[in-house]
């Protein structure tokens, strides 16, 4: 009976061995579980990282507005900078000119016109001071430099006493030369833009034609009346007379002439 009790409590050790083998088997396999589903959490955290780059780009904006802010203080000092000064010489010059506006002028090219106002306007990147005048019976406004009129040959409307030299000198003989009428079409021509009253009487007076005397050529009437016009329009404008008066007046001297 001895034998057979010591027998039997060896197998009850091993049993109880091979059960908490078993467990310690089973416990690692647990473990294994949970480290398997930890593997997905991982991967979600990169999905954030978009909306750290939405941040970064509203904190890039930001200061691109900055700029802007800065930029406007720029503008407005550009036009308190220099314009006012830049008039100042434009009234001084027109204070020491001869001319004022409303005042008749000739111009040698164009006779008597009457200055309209004075204006500014840049020239070439320059600002000039230019007279604006208009000459009503041409239907013609011209723009002429202060500071160079009296160089173009600009004058005041002669004096009365220019003026009844220049009726003088149509009673005077006339003065032809012996050469082409080329020729003497340029001299005439010359005389008359010359914006000299008296020379202007002249060639008047040298193509005039009374009666008994041939007619003249069709280029010689042409200058004829082109000198007739620019003496009676100055006579006009200084004896403040129309100009079919004043066109009688220089009609009446060159009759007495012939």
């Amino acid at each position: 009976m001895a034998t057979t009790k010591k027998q039997s409590t060896p197998k009850t050790k091993t049993a109880s061995k091979s059960k908490l083998a078993q467990k310690a088997a089973a416990k690692p396999a647990a473990k294994a579980k949970p480290a398997a589903k930890a593997k997905p959490a991982k991967a979600k955290a990169p999905a954030a990282r978009p909306v750290n780059k939405a941040s970064e780009a509203k904190s890039v904006a930001k200061p691109q507005t900055k700029p802007t802010a800065k930029a406007i203080p720029a503008v407005k000092e550009e036009p308190a900078a220099a314009p006012a000064p830049a008039k100042k010489p434009a009234v001084a010059a027109s204070k020491t000119s001869e001319f004022r506006v409303n005042d008749f002028v000739v111009y040698p090219a164009h006779g008597v016109g009457q200055i309209l106002s004075v204006v500014q306007q840049e020239v070439a990147g320059t600002k000039l001071e230019l007279f604006v005048i208009a000459f009503e019976k041409d239907k013609m406004t011209l723009r002429v430099p202060t500071a160079k009129a009296n160089a173009v040959g600009m004058r005041k409307l002669a004096s009365p006493d220019v003026v009844q030299n220049a009726l003088q000198t149509l009673k005077g003989r006339a003065r032809i030369k012996r050469t082409m009428w080329s020729r003497r079409a340029q001299e005439y021509e010359a005389k008359i833009n010359s914006g000299d009253l008296i020379s202007i009487a002249e060639v008047v007076r040298d193509l005039h034609r009374g009666s008994g005397q041939p007619e003249q050529s069709y280029s010689e009437r042409q200058l004829y009346e082109a000198a007739l016009d620019r003496m009676a329009r100055e006579v006009a404008a200084v004896e403040r007379i129309d100009e079919a008066a004043a066109i009688k007046r220089v009609e009446v001297a060159l009759q007495r002439a012939a």
